[in-house]
């Protein structure tokens, strides 16, 4: 018969590690997809268990996990050849853009009909937040103020603002594994498409005015067309720069 006194020490330990792995894993995945996102790690790049657990400093478990997690959503893929398969880092192609901005405008979609459902007063709250925001983006585009650099986040804070007001808990984890991965098309093609940026601007005024109105249809369609013409415009992009990461 086991002892009762060890077999009780046994259990806090057990759980003390799981508890530590369990936080290794999310601080490992977290790491390793903000170099993905800002381009740390290219797309198309190998990746190197090892050389990859060097450079965070940790072991190659919680990197194993963390590389398994992210294959789940799609920032790293399995390359496999006849010998062999490892992982890469997934390529920016122009179908995959074109679904993630699909995706990303139908939830964007789904919880700005929620917001339309609020009271009104609340409703122009926000609306007076988003107004501020377009506005930030609008300067930069006639040249009066700010710099490319603050488009993104700008941009970010204005989409974000709705989502986080009107999806609930499921909406927003959808929303916080995918939404990163658009930042890694920005990031890399911005430059070349901030000549567009007035068009989006246009596209976010809609957005604030069926707001306004409380017309949740209008809000729905205004929301899923500034990620739809979004992708359009993204594509023109990839068609004349080419996509990277891909042989």
């Amino acid at each position: 018969m086991a002892n009762t006194s060890t077999t009780a020490a046994r259990k806090p330990r057990a759980k003390k590690a799981a508890a530590e792995h369990g936080a290794g894993l999310q601080t490992a995945f977290q790491k390793v997809r903000e170099m993905i996102v800002h381009g740390r790690l290219s797309p198309g790049m190998w990746i190197v268990e090892a050389d990859l657990a060097q450079r965070l400093g940790m072991s190659r478990t919680p990197v194993r996990g963390a590389l398994q997690w992210l294959q789940r959503e799609g920032y790293v893929i399995e390359h496999k050849n006849v010998s062999k398969s490892r992982m890469i880092v997934a390529p920016l192609t122009l179908e995959d853009a074109s679904e993630l901005y699909a995706i990303v405008g139908h939830l964007e979609g789904m919880a700005g009909r929620h917001v339309a459902q609020f009271p009104k007063e609340k409703r122009l709250e926000m609306v007076q937040q988003l107004k501020t925001l377009n506005a930030g983006l609008k300067a930069i585009s006639r040249g009066q103020s700010g710099k490319a650099a603050d488009i993104f986040d700008l941009d970010s804070t204005f989409h974000d603002t709705v989502v986080m007001a009107g999806a609930g808990p499921r909406l927003t984890a959808l929303y916080s594994a995918i939404k990163p991965q658009t930042e890694r098309y920005w990031r890399l093609y911005a430059s070349s498409i901030l000549n567009d940026l007035y068009t989006s601007v246009t596209e976010h005024e809609e957005i604030i005015e069926a707001i306004r109105e409380g017309n949740a249809d209008r809000v729905e369609r205004a929301m899923q067309a500034n990620w739809t013409n979004g992708a359009e415009r993204l594509g023109k992009v990839i068609e004349l720069f080419g996509e990277r990461g891909t042989w």
